[in-house]
């Protein structure tokens, strides 16, 4: 390469890096550069995977366990687990008092955390019961679970279920992030969203899962059943109603079927109701209710019938 040519290349370069730099000053972005690091989304993708160890031992291992050695196994996840999580959410309330120009309430942020995080630890045994009863409720559930082991291993929507019920834990201690990025992580996994504000009664299960979105102040009873592509969402996305009940309520034993959309923070499904397929709804239903999608029009037709719906073609 000629002189000519390395001095317009590297000329080509810090033009580049210039336009990026004034990128940043013009649109920020970046306030978080000279202070605490952001949480690290592959730590906390490391985080899921330990306490789901910690909810199934043995079922994600490559290696067997013992009972003998079970003490020393979960002692090593428990200690491991607590140091990363606590790093992680020290830096998520750094950056929050940061962000908000306002520490007063986290004068020791270490040490808040650490409390945060062992408060999560002690809480385990009953989150493990919590998804015990979900894996039963899906076993119960769906005709074709063979056994509770093959719901823990193949069932999406009790991996989404258990990391709701962790991520819901520090979303009530205000944890800033994290919970949201727990969340989204396995999102990414099994094509369930649900925000960790929502909140879920026991014995919950969500059959086949894909599509399913739960927005953040729903509210759900005991042993309700959703099916794939149902949204519990809300009306109005204003920013202005952040702090607003958005999202229905769903009260005990209801079943929703695929597809179905239902609406808003007024919105009550009553206990033991039915809702079809596809059914859109935005007003409250009693008790016992059977709603279903009735199309207004439903033809069959033979292939040569010349008279058969062509599709608009």
């Amino acid at each position: 390469m000629s002189e000519a040519a390395q001095r317009a290349r590297t000329d080509t370069l810090e033009s580049i890096v210039d336009g990026i730099l004034e990128s940043y000053r013009e649109l920020g972005g970046i306030n978080h550069l000279e202070g605490p690091n952001l949480p690290s989304r592959q730590s906390i993708e490391r985080i899921v995977e330990v306490f789901e160890a910690l909810i199934f031992p043995g079922f994600r291992a490559e290696e067997s366990l013992d009972l003998a050695g079970m003490r020393y196994s979960i002692g090593e996840k428990v200690v491991g687990v607590a140091r990363s999580l606590a790093t992680e959410v020290e830096k998520s309330i750094r950056y929050s008092c940061r962000v908000t120009n306002d520490c007063g309430r986290h004068q020791d942020c270490a040490g808040e955390a650490e409390e945060m995080v062992r408060g999560l630890l002690q809480d385990i045994p009953e989150i493990r019961r919590r998804v015990s009863r979900d894996v039963l409720a899906a076993e119960r559930g769906d005709p074709a679970a063979r056994s509770q082991e093959e719901v823990i291993l193949s069932y999406p929507g009790v991996q989404a279920i258990m990391v709701h019920r962790i991520a819901r834990e520090l979303w009530i201690r205000e944890v800033p992030m994290i919970p949201r990025m727990m969340s989204e992580y396995v999102h990414s996994k099994t094509g369930i969203d649900i925000h960790p504000g929502a909140q879920i009664g026991d014995s919950f299960f969500i059959d086949h899962g894909t599509g399913v979105v739960i927005g953040e102040t729903t509210i759900i009873g005991d042993n309700v059943k959703l099916y794939q592509g149902v949204t519990l969402g809300a009306l109005s996305v204003q920013k202005e109603l952040a702090n607003k009940k958005r999202h229905p309520t769903i009260e005990n034993e209801v079943t929703i079927y695929a597809g179905a959309t239902i609406l808003g923070g007024r919105t009550v499904i009553g206990r033991g109701s039915i809702i079809g397929g596809n059914v859109w709804l935005t007003d409250s239903v009693p008790p016992n209710s059977r709603i279903y999608h009735n199309p207004s029009q439903v033809r069959q037709a033979r292939a040569d019938d010349p008279n058969a719906w062509d599709g608009g073609l």
